[in-house]
């Protein structure tokens, strides 16, 4: 029973791999007009209200803030899971078992990753925009989890993490028929937009903070996508004698979800660490018998 539990088909890599290098080798830097598009949208948009200046930027969308934070914050267990899909130890544990089965998506992910990341904490820097709680009395909106005060609210990191995440999947499984593509990429949109909207229901970050980071997410994800096809960097993954790395992150990374689990018991946390002991024994069942 435990056999076929963590047993390995390596026909079975070889044709999602090949499929998702298939998807991945269409990909064209078109790609990237719309988001740039659409942040240009954002800042002429802000520049026609008078918003640009801190100020502007917090007050012209408080109203809608409290809207958003009034209504997601109605189900505090549910969004306060969905929210930690933003942490990237959370969000590519439950990809764990893609090492094995595609370790192409895998490459695009540790880049995009490492690009979702100095964009992240170069933006923020950059606008230094105070969180929602440094602005507004705590006692009129809703926080679940930490308060958080700081200067480093636009972009919204959980929403580009959301997003980066979100797009490298998005054309690792494309599907071929026109119609189900389109169905496929609203969906997936759609997670996203409601993933990252719980960062204002638990009173996070602004409504434009998300936005900006989805846009910021898919851009990464795509620039990710680009940089693991033309330098090969990340080939090394697909090596079994490499494994015990992975092996170790897992193990890790398994320790840490258990830690988080004695201080916070949620749900997403369980799954997380579910997802990271079934990867952790599919690798290491695959390196014993290489």
């Amino acid at each position: 029973m435990l056999s076929k539990f963590i047993a390995f088909n390596p026909e079975t890599r070889n044709r999602i791999n090949s499929n998702v290098t298939a998807n991945y080798s269409k990909l064209k830097v078109s790609l990237l007009f719309t988001p740039l598009l659409l942040l240009s949208a954002i800042a002429v948009f802000l520049y026609s209200k008078n918003s640009l200046s801190t100020s502007g930027y917090l007050t012209i969308q408080r109203d809608l803030f409290y809207f958003i934070n009034s209504k997601l914050s109605q189900f505090p267990a549910v969004i306060y899971n969905l929210t930690q899909l933003g942490d990237a130890l959370i969000f590519m544990s439950l990809l764990s078992v893609f090492l094995l089965y595609a370790p192409k998506l895998w490459e695009s992910l540790l880049s995009a990753s490492i690009v979702s990341a100095l964009l992240s904490n170069l933006l923020k820097n950059l606008f230094s925009i105070p969180r929602p709680a440094a602005v507004y009395d705590s006692n009129t909106f809703v926080i679940i989890g930490q308060k958080l005060v700081g200067h480093s609210s636009l972009p919204s990191g959980h929403s580009i993490t959301i997003f980066t995440v979100l797009t490298v999947l998005l054309f690792a499984f494309m599907p071929k028929k026109l119609n189900i593509k389109f169905i496929w990429c609203i969906t997936i949109i759609s997670i996203g937009l409601l993933l990252v909207f719980t960062r204002v229901g638990v009173g996070a970050h602004h409504p434009l903070d998300t936005l900006t980071g989805s846009l910021i997410g898919y851009i990464s994800g795509v620039l990710g996508i680009f940089i693991s096809r033309k330098y090969k960097i990340w080939n090394w993954v697909h090596n079994v004698k490499y494994y015990p790395i992975f092996m170790a992150l897992f193990f890790i990374c398994s320790v840490i979800m258990i830690n988080k689990i004695s201080n916070e018991n949620l749900f997403i946390f369980y799954i997380t660490l579910i997802s990271l002991i079934v990867s952790l024994f599919k690798i290491s069942y695959v390196y014993i018998k290489k």
